[in-house]
């Protein structure tokens, strides 16, 4: 197999069914989800409520024939366009397909024809389209019997195993001339039935095909003693009494239509299309309305990636970013469920998706990134821990996904991330000023403790919001004094450390955080800013300085929570540079905390411990050269190890953690044990998801923050050897993409919906290229090595407050990195920038002039 790119992007591969476990995403931005394989079969829904087609994990595509189907009686002999029928099996077709931005394409070929079957959801509607051509490759006459068969549904993706039956009796299918429609008459919830209001309806139009018979009753189209390899409808021929208009109850219904035969000649086509509506007011097929409804869908595809484009090394790498960068779309729309591996959700993206996405979401649309970005902030809760999943609606939050309220400790950390970049990149600094309310749901005290909801309307600053949520973690510390790991850090699976687990890594971040608050509140001083309003229940927080123990810390914080529980809520003005001073005090505390007193070390190795289990005890050796990935990225990207500190790290990383048989850098070594006092994750087999996978989010963030700190050949490495991998599908068996990992056997897991898209954009945006934010202008720091130019020419085309700019590096000198300095900055009308320098040596373009920006580079001056 091999993916071939043609230059939009869109890729193709043969011989596609030697691949097993594949898919492609298919959905719009008005609610409706949908996958597909090359044998059309995957789920279609709304919600987790409203599955139109029966919900599918990745092993129900080879023991599940309840997809998507066309079947032919082709002169006696069946046939089917999934290619699952007997014969089929038997003597393989030749099977290829076609994916463009988001429209699917499958081609079979095999003695007496060839099928093309083209797939996509409206951008405009909720339904799923589908265009089936089949076409006489012989030099004789087909004679052609089609039968078009959907297997429906219709109810809450609960019902796959509670009720499943009794579900069933509650369906109610109407015929309608071009279709039917399925509006079961009950949701059944057992906690309170009620009235089902939407309706799945199944259309289909053929100008060369007319309808002979109806089969909505799914038992009634296989036939006893058939199957859906071989229906009894398409094996025989007999007739039915339904007609138009009438209704079925109580039965699986299916979209079952048997069309009467025709002939074609050799070459001769045949077309049929049929789409999938899931409460859809369209309902009038035919090809007008099909190629009207693609032509939306590549518009809108096209328009949202336009914004963000990559030409550097290679024609094939400028394309696999493309489906990169429609990652982080693609979660937001999906959130973690409704894809065949992302089956453990119901629905809606976490706390932490929520902020990674819109990492990449500020490159490619800051300004609708904005009221997001403030919405966001509802889900704070004023004790610092937050909701952890996002609602449908704007500013909407819900405790948990299972109703089990936990605090993941990192979650504090990644608001102020975003923010800060959506500061620099727009210069809107007011948004720290906007005030927004803090979500109540009635748990307190980082979620130990229940009171009434108190629908407070006490409303704080996001900046304020922000200090709470990295202030709490330096006051909750464990016995080591690093910040306590609660119910997990972002790592979800070390969930069984609650007492006495501490996370390094983000005892570091956190460090950081509040530096880069210090940072943010004196640049507030030097736009006028002399004092800021603040909760005044922070005094508790602020007056505390002096205090270092752990011990000692956690009454303070307890003080702290006893306070804002009483929903006593006043303001207080303080001092900008003294908070400022403060903070920047906690912050180095917490990095000098990290570097000094976790950092491992003998002769040969050097790297940072990274958790401490619910007995106390450190989790990673230097003599038994255990060592995790995590406590490496953030003590790097946060300036808690130092340059001697990293070089050590590299070595020690590349030692022990990198395989290229899996992509890159593992994310643990084998503990060889089941960690009870740790968390579940040490009960996955090695090499699996977050125990020693190559976990690609934790690998990309590897190499942002080996470019941060100048370490740009190992940053290099680390996203070359995950593209070069992953890019490969005969090695990683997935389509053009990131995966969330790849397991032990290096096969891609769970595809589409990974953090990791954001942070690899983010890196090649800001750290490669050196597009950076200052404030609203723009920050030229380039950090690309020879390899990523293409033809001397290295191109990203993003957005810049609001505007869609290209900037070209120009390398015609064949210069690394560190070999060359930029000479000049100008137009495509040749126009000469102005440029200033930073204290770093950075350039900032102080006013863009034109859409595109070109940057020479020359050899540096010795």
């Amino acid at each position: 197999m091999e993916t071939k790119f043609k230059n939009n992007g869109s890729f193709s591969i043969k011989n596609v069914d030697q691949l097993s476990y594949t898919y492609f995403p298919l959905c719009n931005n008005k609610g409706m989800k949908s996958n597909i394989t090359p044998q059309l079969n995957g789920s279609l829904n709304l919600d987790q409520d409203s599955f139109m087609l029966l919900p599918t994990s990745n092993e129900d595509f080879h023991n599940s024939f309840m997809n998507r189907n066309v079947y032919f009686r082709v002169n006696n002999t069946v046939w089917s366009i999934t290619g699952n029928t007997p014969h089929q099996m038997l003597n393989k077709d030749e099977v290829s397909i076609e994916a463009e931005f988001l429209v699917h394409t499958i081609h079979r070929k095999n003695s007496n024809f060839k099928t093309e079957i083209k797939s996509f959801v409206s951008a405009s509607n909720n339904r799923e389209y589908h265009k089936v051509t089949l076409t006489n490759t012989t030099r004789n006459n087909l004679h052609i019997k089609p039968v078009l068969n959907i297997p429906l549904f219709s109810r809450s993706g609960e019902n796959l195993r509670d009720h499943r039956h009794v579900t069933s009796l509650l369906n109610k299918a109407t015929l309608l001339e071009n279709g039917l429609v399925n509006q079961p008459t009950f949701v059944f919830n057992e906690s309170g039935h009620y009235i089902n209001k939407k309706t799945y309806d199944i259309q289909f139009f053929s100008e060369q095909l007319t309808l002979k018979n109806y089969w909505p009753i799914l038992e009634e189209f296989v036939g006893d003693g058939y199957n859906l390899l071989l229906p009894k409808v398409v094996k025989t021929d007999f007739n039915n009494e339904y007609k138009t208009g009438d209704s079925v109850t109580g039965y699986e219904i299916t979209g079952g239509f048997e069309f009467n035969s025709i002939t074609l000649k050799e070459s001769e086509s045949m077309e049929l299309y049929f789409s999938l509506g899931i409460d859809s007011n369209d309902n009038n097929l035919s090809k007008t309305t099909y190629e009207k409804a693609l032509k939306e869908t590549y518009e809108y595809w096209s328009q949202l990636l336009n914004q963000l484009t990559f030409e550097m090394k290679d024609s094939d790498f400028s394309s696999w970013t493309k489906w990169v960068t429609i990652q982080p779309t693609l979660r937001r729309l999906f959130g973690n469920s409704f894809l065949p591996h992302h089956d453990y959700g119901k629905g809606g993206r976490g706390w932490r998706d929520l902020w990674q996405d819109q990492l990449s979401l500020l490159l490619m649309d800051a300004k609708t990134v904005r009221s997001s970005l403030i919405n966001s902030f509802k889900g704070v809760r004023i004790d610092g821990s937050n909701a952890t999943i996002i609602g449908e609606k704007p500013g909407e939050f819900k405790s948990d996904r299972n109703n089990i309220p936990r605090v993941w400790m990192d979650h504090g950390s990644w608001p102020l991330l975003t923010i800060k970049l959506y500061i620099d990149k727009t210069g809107d600094l007011e948004i720290l000023n906007k005030h927004v309310s803090y979500f109540d749901d009635g748990f307190t005290h980082y979620t130990k403790k229940v009171q009434k909801i108190n629908q407070s309307t006490y409303q704080g600053s996001i900046i304020e919001h922000l200090i709470i949520q990295n202030l709490v973690p330096y006051f909750n510390v464990g016995e080591h004094e690093n910040c306590k790991l609660e119910d997990a850090d972002w790592n979800d699976g070390l969930d069984m450390a609650s007492s006495k687990g501490e996370s390094i890594a983000f005892t570091a971040l956190y460090g950081h955080n509040l530096i880069e608050l210090s940072h943010l509140l004196l640049t507030q001083k030097e736009h006028g800013n002399i004092t800021i309003t603040l909760l005044k229940d922070l005094d508790i927080l602020f007056e505390a300085k002096d205090i270092t123990n752990n011990s000692s810390k956690r009454r303070v914080l307890d003080r702290y929570f006893d306070a804002v529980s009483q929903n006593k809520h006043r303001n207080k003005s303080y001092d900008i540079v003294l908070l400022a001073s403060l903070f920047k005090e906690y912050g180095n505390r917490l990095l000098n905390q990290v570097r000094d007193n976790e950092w491992l070390f003998n002769n040969k190795l050097g790297y940072f411990n990274s958790y401490y289990d619910n007995d106390g005890m450190r989790i990673d050796s230097i003599n038994k050269e255990q060592i995790n990935l995590t406590p490496q990225v953030f003590a790097i990207l946060s300036n808690a190890a130092t340059n001697e500190q990293i070089k050590k790290i590299v070595e020690s990383v590349d030692l022990l953690l990198f395989d290229s048989s899996v992509g890159g850098y593992r994310l643990n070594t084998n503990y060889n044990e089941i960690k009870t006092n740790m968390g579940r994750l040490f009960g996955f087999g090695y090499g699996h998801k977050e125990n020693g996978a190559m976990f690609t989010h934790m690998a990309v963030m590897y190499a942002n923050a080996l470019y941060r700190r100048g370490f740009v050949r190992e940053g290099y490495k680390v996203l070359d050897t995950i593209y070069t991998y992953v890019s490969d599908i005969n090695q990683s068996k997935i389509y053009p993409g990131l995966p969330e990992y790849v397991d032990q056997r290096g096969r891609g897991m769970y595809p589409y919906l990974t953090g990791s898209a954001s942070w690899y954009l983010l890196t090649l945006v800001e750290e490669v290229f050196g597009i950076k934010g200052h404030l609203g202008k723009v920050l030229l720091d380039p950090k690309l090595v020879k390899e990523d130019f293409k033809n001397s020419t290295a191109s990203v085309t993003t957005l810049v407050n609001h505007k869609r700019i290209t900037f070209s590096y120009h390398n015609f000198h064949n210069l690394d990195y560190g070999e060359y300095q930029i000479a000049n900055v100008y137009s495509n009308k040749k126009e000469t920038y102005t440029l200033n320098y930073t204290e770093k040596g950075s350039l900032i373009i102080e006013e863009i002039i034109d859409a595109h920006i070109h940057i020479k580079l020359s050899p540096i001056k010795k």
